[in-house]
């Protein structure tokens, strides 16, 4: 299935001085570089900034322009850990490797803070994150999610919030509790994005928009085809994740497409704001079907929830994500809702990211499975580091066991649909 949402009227593409259209050229007949890299979202972009840094001639085509799937459409939170549990990734890997991924999740904050730093990339980068609590039971996961993350990781960053701390940083009577991270925060993808684009472009990658990949052909020279030209390179990094489709027909089976919707307000006065979110941190639920949300740089509630695994958006988007607001903040009721815009994630089977190969010189990465607006980053970092013949930190990743979604192209959507009524009722109870 071919995916494609439209990205206006998103709030990002709005208040990003690129905007949502292409600013380069598309590709026209044969291109030569020693690496090709197929999408433009922040693991593309940081793929081939990294392997310009180290020499490589690299060449990015996009189908449509840098930061056009979810890389910058999403809630732009920047989180430690990844979407699987601890505990899940230490019966697929054991303990040691689990240990090694979850440093790697939290060295890819600091990574995403480096280049933003080094590249002086203007997103609006914000610290301080906390996940909440909405009933009695979330309290006490928390509870073993903090001795897991003190006694088992070694990470004291993070912090236990009862209720009446809560409040200092998210105005609700809705959650029970939370735990405060400084060291995640939050930031405006699409700038991201984009900046880490022009980071590439002035490392000597260059940059194809408006250029589908169709396919390619693997061997000592790999040839990527496209409409109107080709690539030829020595190694091929493939980050289409959900729109990578037909491409790679075995990683698309892997991963599905799933639909994720946010809202922005209208823009509030800073005392207001503040009395929703005093400070400034950006707040997630942990029910299976969460909400999240976080202010803007110019003071807009962005508020974000509600999944769809039918590959359709929902009718009346705006409406039913305005209702999710009011009832997490009643006295937003007055607001209007300025922004509403959807797009595909992709996850994976299990939850845990896929990363590897499909040939010695043929790499790929996805499967981030929402938690990838630091992660996208590291893999970048990681797979650069692979093509220059140091894998050991990409082979903790590749290690993770992936399988199918089940029900074949026909049928794994609707078994999918089924199988997420359980959650979502697990959640209302």
């Amino acid at each position: 299935m071919h995916l494609n949402y439209p990205s206006a009227p998103s709030y990002y593409a709005a208040s990003s001085p690129m905007g949502a259209h292409p600013q380069r050229e598309s590709l026209k007949g044969e291109f030569h570089a020693d690496i090709g890299v197929i999408g433009g979202g922040i693991a593309g972009c940081s793929s081939a900034l990294q392997l310009a840094k180290r020499g490589y001639r690299v060449a990015l085509l996009e189908a449509r322009f840098v930061g056009y799937g979810a890389s910058g459409r999403s809630g732009g939170q920047t989180i430690f850990g990844l979407a699987a549990s601890q505990k899940a990734l230490v019966e697929q890997v054991g303990a040691l490797d689990a240990r090694r991924l979850f440093e790697l999740s939290v060295e890819a904050l600091d990574l995403t803070q480096s280049l933003i730093r080094e590249h002086g990339i203007d997103c609006d980068y914000r610290p301080n994150h906390v996940h909440v609590a909405t009933k009695p039971r979330h309290l006490d996961e928390l509870e073993q999610w903090i001795h897991e993350l003190h006694d088992e990781y070694g990470y004291g960053s993070a912090r236990l919030l009862n209720r009446a701390e809560l409040q200092s940083h998210v105005r609700s009577d809705r959650y029970l509790g939370g735990i405060l991270d400084p060291r995640s925060g939050h930031l405006h993808p699409l700038k991201y994005t984009q900046g880490l684009g022009r980071a590439a472009e002035a490392a000597g990658v260059r940059i194809f928009e408006n250029t589908q990949a169709l396919g390619y052909e693997d061997g000592p020279e790999i040839v990527v085809r496209t409409a109107h030209g080709s690539v030829r390179c020595r190694h091929l990094v493939l980050c289409g994740n959900a729109y990578l489709g037909s491409v790679a027909p075995v990683l698309a089976r892997r991963i599905l497409g799933v639909g994720t919707y946010m809202i922005a307000t209208q823009p509030l006065d800073p005392a207001r704001a503040r009395e929703l979110l005093p400070s400034n941190a950006a707040i997630a639920d942990i029910n299976w079907i969460l909400d999240y949300f976080r202010l803007s740089a110019d003071d807009r509630l962005l508020f974000g929830g509600r999944v769809s695994y039918s590959a359709l958006q929902p009718p009346r988007l705006a409406e039913s994500m305005r209702r999710r607001m009011v009832r997490v903040f009643p006295q937003t009721a007055d607001l209007e809702v300025e922004y509403s815009w959807g797009g595909f994630l992709d996850i994976s089977r299990s939850r845990a990211p896929d990363f590897g190969r499909l040939a010695p010189n043929v790499f790929y990465l996805q499967g981030f499975s929402g938690h990838g607006m630091a992660l996208t980053a590291l893999a970048g970092k990681l797979v650069a580091e692979a093509v220059a013949g140091t894998a050991e930190r990409f082979d903790v990743f590749a290690r993770l066991p992936h399988r199918d979604f089940p029900g074949g192209r026909l049928f794994r959507r609707p078994s999918l649909i089924l199988a997420m009524l359980y959650y979502r009722l697990r959640d209302l109870l």
